[in-house]
């Protein structure tokens, strides 16, 4: 058994492969209140967590309209698109590597829970996991109130623990728990962001070293 024995999974970015229907759905949301539309790379040069102020970099305008439809307007469009995403590359390949070298799996999310269990459920994967916990509403808060329930739910210790995610977020969440992060460039955030965390990096989840 190796040293780490817990793996928590980030999903939106990370095993689901959801940037590009979030990139969509935004845009649609930005051309019909006459703002610039975002290419892939400048979507993930400016996403961030509460997502709150990214719609605010990229103009929305919260003096003029509330920020609760906006967020509904927004996953209403996703939940629409979700059918199409699949899993990132290498995702189902990784989770089944460490599922048969012993590894307990979990995935800690900042999506609105019951959406998050039927989007797992409908990629096929709901076995690999020991706990699958989302948040309480679709505004996009942060999920570190969640990973530290988790983590005292389940009796973890840091040292046994390896967090992979794709965004800042997913850093701070380790922080918060104070176990190994590894961030991946296949999400919502660039290459670049992330490497400025001086966490280690990786392109795609090929790269993970499967004995972590």
């Amino acid at each position: 058994m190796p040293q780490r024995t817990t793996i928590i999974w980030d999903w939106n970015g990370t095993l689901l492969d959801d940037a590009e229907i979030c990139r969509e759905a935004i845009n649609k949301m930005l051309k019909v209140r006459n703002l610039p539309e975002l290419s892939l790379s400048t979507y993930r040069d400016v996403f961030t967590f509460p997502v709150i102020e990214y719609y605010k970099e990229v103009g929305f305008n919260f003096d003029n309209e509330e920020w609760e439809p906006v967020a509904m307007e927004f996953i209403n469009l996703y939940l629409g698109a979700l059918p199409s995403c699949g899993l990132t590359p290498f995702a189902a390949r990784t989770l089944e590597i460490f599922k048969r070298k012993g590894y307990r799996q979990a995935i800690i999310s900042a999506m609105q829970h019951d959406a998050l269990l039927k989007s797992v459920s409908a990629l096929g994967i709901f076995e690999y996991f020991d706990y699958i916990g989302g948040i309480g509403d679709h505004y996009g808060g942060g999920k570190i109130d969640n990973a530290r329930n988790y983590f005292i739910q389940a009796g973890l210790s840091p040292e046994k623990i390896t967090l992979i995610g794709d965004t800042l977020h997913d850093s701070e969440v380790a922080a918060e728990l104070q176990c190994k992060c590894i961030l991946v460039a296949t999400g919502h955030q660039s290459f670049q962001r992330l490497s400025d965390t001086g966490l280690q990096v990786i392109n795609n989840l090929s790269e993970i070293d499967s004995g972590l």
